[in-house]
């Protein structure tokens, strides 16, 4: 596949993720840290957050079945995931976080539990996007072109 159908691709892609609230400016921000000196530093980056998310999403797990439910350290996990959500600009599962935190504030066990699956399914869809989106700009690497960014 020529470099510019993948460029094309990717830039439809990125434009899809922003639009139906995947994706927020942090992530062109991270986008833009990105060189030629670093040119894995997205997918590095990107990783660290699904190897950080599938830790806490176990542990918030555990620590809701445990009776009585230590709502201080459910808040703590979720903040942890909050803060990592943002720092990557994965929008909507940030949002979910705050929803999760109210509940952990108001000491409610079955809407942690609704938040957690929450939370579960929007890391589920933005990990397959961002998955696709790295894939593409594998491809664009080694077809010998240049990751194309958002303005």
């Amino acid at each position: 596949m020529d470099v510019a159908k993948l460029q094309r691709q990717h830039v439809d892609l990125t434009h899809a993720l922003f639009k139906e609230g995947f994706l927020d400016d942090q992530f062109t921000q991270l986008q833009q840290l990105q060189d030629s000196t670093n040119p894995d530093f997205v997918a590095e980056v990107v990783a660290l957050f699904f190897e950080d998310t599938d830790r806490l999403l176990s542990e918030l797990t555990r620590a809701l079945e445990q009776d009585p439910v230590d709502y201080k350290k459910v808040d703590a996990y979720v903040h942890q995931f909050k803060g990592s959500s943002s720092s990557i600009g994965a929008h909507r599962v940030k949002v979910v976080c705050i929803t999760f935190r109210t509940c952990c504030d108001e000491g409610n066990r079955q809407g942690c539990w609704q938040a957690l699956q929450q939370v579960k399914h929007e890391f589920i869809l933005i990990k397959s996007r961002l998955e696709v989106l790295l894939q593409l700009e594998q491809q664009i690497l080694a077809a010998g072109g240049e990751i194309p960014f958002m303005e």
